[in-house]
């Protein structure tokens, strides 16, 4: 098991959409974060930033990856959350992989 943890910014004007957006989620797209074998996913607010952590529970991260952007419902859903977002990386990048520093089970 791997864990992730991401972060990327929210434009301060689609923050009740997003939280909207997240109550309810488009049908098939939890189902295909777990069928890409993504478990204890969540997404956390602080101010202007999103912070996301997941447990990824394969071998190959990158095909999962390329699997769930193929995904017509996971597509759909990004074309409503993407808008809501600001990357802190380069053009096109979107949330931005963090690095652990400090874990305790």
């Amino acid at each position: 098991m791997q864990r992730y943890e991401q972060i990327i910014k929210i434009k301060k004007e689609k923050i009740t959409e997003y939280k909207k957006l997240h109550q309810n989620p488009y049908s098939g797209v939890c189902e295909m974060i777990k069928e890409c074998n993504i478990q204890n996913y969540s997404i956390y607010l602080f101010g202007e930033y999103l912070f996301a952590y997941f447990e990824y529970i394969d071998t190959d991260f990158k095909a999962d990856m390329e699997k769930m952007a193929q995904d017509k419902n996971t597509q759909k859903w990004w074309k409503v959350t993407d808008p809501c977002q600001i990357s802190l990386g380069y053009a096109g990048q979107k949330w931005l992989d963090m690095e652990e520093v400090f874990h305790l089970d």
